[in-house]
């Protein structure tokens, strides 16, 4: 039987084909089993399940008490903060009473409120070191103390210095006009700045008669509500009204300032100046610097020895010292006397003298863990050369010796007189060594202003003759029809001035009509003059190595690998500080190698503000700040021009460029602020950690600083790439189907073969590359996508990265006051090629 079985055929297996029923499987209860949960995980033990009990799940009720209990908190710590301004355990409240309006006089709401009827007791007059009109006061009734100061509009830099530490301003508004042009800029100024709580106030409206005085205040709201909505305006005519106003400044309340509450800041009160030995300075005579002892509240958060205080307008200092001497305005509450429930017997004032109670030394400065001047980086000469050359480098300079150069020289030259000759091409690559230099930009600059200038003044050549007649003839006529009013008026007008604005309208119109194109120079080839260029295949994805060529003065400045984790750190370590003088405490800062001007300001009658500084802030950097143009200044502000700038609390003047805010990791450069987006400031300062406003002044011939734009403080980052773009243009000659000759865009053969990578396109959208080139005369084959129109513009666009100015300066001079200007420009009547 097994033999048998052996020889039959074995039968094979039915396998069913593709396109067989195929049967469902069995419904298990949509799980899987113990076997396949086994197998897939392969021998790891699952997670056990948290009970409810661990998880921790509240019922309603509780989340709901959670969430009251947090609010609550909160709502305890503004309160906590806002009642101890003004009280025994904060500072006193400061409020700067501002003039909107050239017709009113601050000093009238001062004295009312200097009145016995508003309340106010123990008056302390000139508390405020340099400001005469200045006094503070104790109100026994609310248990307040107040400083008040009385602050000129004139200096616009010392009424935006005080409103960046001032708790309250008090606004003085005309009763018919409300405020005037320079009212409006000064609000202007100080909304962009960061306004803090503010109240308004109006005298003559309660001696109008009755229907007269509801008019009043229905007109004067209208003025009103365009800049300060739903904001009641307080009548101030007599000592209950003065009441009434202190009130509500005690209990309003108070806007929270990002900039000026993580600092430590304060007003000095009190001032003086020591000079130094000429043992502490060189030993050679008087240094011009000193110590400087400033008293006053602090403000904002605790203020540490170690750290340096920058004083607005004179720069960075370090503390030796803090005293903590007697408080000049002491308000002590003790116990109520039940003989006398009515009175106020539960108010006393100690005399803050001085000789009753001696200064203490609250703390000394460690020098060890003081916080160093320095703000620029060390540079180290030799830290770019190269190391000692290698035995390949060796040899090649060996053979470089050995290989003679062959040349012609005159008869009777001999072998060292001749090694002095230099060829045409190494003088050429002589001009391109030294052209690549770090000044290169400023070249380029002043070149491209050149050609502007020669083709403006080359516009009408051979008519200068009959210019010159017609200026005799209209010289003649208005000598004849001249009143004394137009000469009174030509008095003012500087000639020279409207000279250089008509010229800079022009620039700013050529550039909105023909954005960066440049004209190819005929006097110098193209690859010289624009060696520094190059050409991008894409401008939002072509890489650029943001190390690459860096100038001499990123050697100087300090860069962080990560500015928004160091801030976030910084400002976490700053809140949570609790050593070092508190909020409230009335202290004297020993301030070292302070120049004497800081003093000579001071009794010329301007206030003096101090802030601590925060971690790297002295330190030098790039800083972009993102600002927006003011729409009362209409004039051209062209890049790299020196500008006036507020920045948090500090004040300097530099030389920034613009660029485009985009999200991309390139940014094109912007000739000109533009007036119709928001611009990229780039500029080189101290480090300042945001939240921090930013204001933009430009400082004219006559002394006057106007205002051109407002913004806030970007970021800190060196390695922000700013690309400046320059067009050339070219005409096509002849068109073909797919190709065209083109001319004017360059001028000899070489230029041609220098710049054929570089990929073109037109102005109705074609792309294309350099064929070849045709004759030596700048004619070139080009080929594009599709075919070129006659009446389309062939562009080539080259890129550079460009760098501000280093001209940071502390010292900004006082401005004149403002006054609109009412500058009418006819456009059609601007020259233009």
């Amino acid at each position: 039987m097994v033999k048998m079985a052996a020889n039959e055929e074995k039968q094979q297996g039915h396998r069913p084909g593709v396109f067989k029923q195929k049967n469902k499987g069995h419904k298990h209860g949509k799980h899987r089993t113990k076997g396949e949960i086994e197998r897939e995980n392969k021998g790891r033990v699952s997670v056990t399940a948290l009970t409810k009990k661990q998880r921790k799940e509240h019922k309603r009720m509780d989340r709901r008490n959670k969430a009251n209990q947090l609010r609550k908190n909160k709502k305890d710590m503004v309160l906590t903060e806002k009642r101890r301004l003004g009280t025994r355990d904060g500072p006193p409240h400061l409020v700067a009473v501002v003039s909107l309006h050239g017709g009113i006089d601050a000093g009238t709401v001062t004295k009312l409120l200097r009145g016995e009827g508003a309340g106010g007791v123990g008056l302390q007059e000139r508390c405020i070191s340099g400001v005469t009109d200045s006094f503070g006061m104790l109100l026994p009734r609310f248990k307040q103390r107040f400083n008040f100061l009385s602050i000129s509009t004139a200096d616009i830099h010392s009424l935006l210095d005080v409103a960046k530490i001032a708790d309250s301003l008090l606004f003085v508004l005309d009763s018919d006009e409300g405020w005037d042009n320079y009212g409006e800029y000064c609000l202007s100024c100080l909304f962009a700045q960061g306004l803090p709580s503010h109240a308004l106030v109006c005298q003559g409206v309660s001696e109008l008669p009755v229907k007269k005085k509801v008019e009043s205040k229905r007109a004067l709201s209208k003025i009103t509500e365009i800049r300060f909505p739903d904001e009641r305006i307080y009548p101030l005519d007599s000592e209950q009204d003065g009441t009434l106003l202190l009130r509500h400044l005690g209990t309003q309340r108070q806007r929270k300032l990002g900039f000026r509450s993580r600092r430590a800041h304060l007003l000095a009160q009190k001032v003086s100046f020591t000079a130094n030995s000429p043992a502490e300075g060189t030993g050679v005579g008087p240094t011009g610097l000193g110590t400087l002892c400033v008293s006053g509240y602090v403000r904002g958060c605790p203020l540490q020895v170690n750290r340096l205080v920058h004083i607005t307008g004179y720069g960075d200092f370090q503390i030796s010292q803090i005293d903590a001497p007697s408080d000049p305005l002491p308000l002590i509450l003790t116990a109520t006397r039940p003989a006398k429930p009515g009175k106020e017997g539960d108010f006393d004032m100690q005399d803050g003298g001085e000789e009753e109670a001696p200064v203490r030394v609250l703390m000394k400065a460690d020098p060890s863990s003081r916080e160093s001047l320095q703000a620029e980086a060390e540079v180290d000469p030799m830290e770019g050369e190269q190391t000692w050359p290698t035995d390949s480098e060796l040899l090649e300079a060996e053979e470089a010796r050995k290989s003679k150069r062959v040349m012609k020289v005159p008869k009777g030259t001999s072998e060292y007189q001749a090694s002095w000759i230099v060829d045409e091409e190494e003088e050429s690559n002589g001009e391109i060594d030294e052209e690549s230099s770090e000044e290169d930009d400023d070249d380029d600059d002043m070149l491209d202003e050149a050609m502007e200038d020669e083709d403006n003044v080359s516009q009408d050549p051979g008519s200068e003759e009959e210019e010159e007649e017609e200026e005799e003839e209209e010289e003649e006529v208005c000598a004849e029809e001249r009143t004394g009013v137009d000469e009174r008026y030509d008095e003012h007008i500087d000639v020279a001035a409207e000279e250089e604005g008509l010229k800079r309208y022009r620039e700013a119109r050529s550039n909105e009509m023909f954005p960066d194109e440049v004209d190819t120079p005929l006097d110098m080839p193209a690859r010289i003059r624009f060696q520094r260029y190059r050409g991008l295949k894409s401008f939002r994805s072509s890489p650029w190595d943001t190390m690459e060529n860096l100038p001499l003065n990123y050697s100087r400045i300090f860069q962080f690998k990560s500015f928004e984790r160091t801030r976030h750190r910084i400002l976490a370590e700053a809140a949570a500080e609790e050593e070092g003088a508190m909020v409230g405490w009335y202290v004297t800062l020993h301030i070292l190698d302070v120049p004497s001007s800081v003093m000579e300001s001071v009794q010329s009658g301007k206030p003096l503000i101090m802030v601590s500084l925060l971690p790297h802030e002295q330190k030098m950097s790039v800083m972009h700040l993102l600002v927006r143009r003011h729409p009362s200044n209409t004039e051209p502000i062209k890049s790299k021009e020196e500008l006036v700038f507020h920045c948090g609390f500090r004040r300097f003047r530099a030389s920034p460029i613009f660029s485009q805010h985009t999200s991309a990791d390139k940014h094109k450069m912007e000739r000109f602020l533009r007036p119709d987006a928001p611009t990229v400031v780039s500029v080189y300062a101290p480090i300042t950690f945001n939240p921090a406003g930013v204001l933009l002044f430009k400082q004219k011939n006559d002394g006057i600083q106007d205002l051109v734009a407002t913004g806030s403080l970007l970021s800190c980052d060196p390695q922000r790439v700013t690309l400046k773009r320059i067009v050339l243009s070219g005409h096509p000659f002849k068109i073909n189907k797919r190709s065209a000759t083109v001319r004017y865009m360059l001028f000899n053969r070489e230029d041609i073969m220098w710049f054929k990578p570089v990929e073109l396109r037109t102005k109705w959208g074609r792309r294309g590359h350099i064929k070849e080139a045709l004759g030596t005369h700048g004619h070139m084959k080009c080929v594009f996508d599709n075919q070129m129109r006659s009446q389309d513009t062939l562009l080539m666009n080259l890129y550079k990265r460009v760098y501000p100015r280093w001209t940071y300066d502390p010292y900004v001079p006082s401005s004149l006051t403002w006054f609109k200007r009412e500058i009418i420009v006819d456009t059609d009547d601007l020259d233009m090629e």
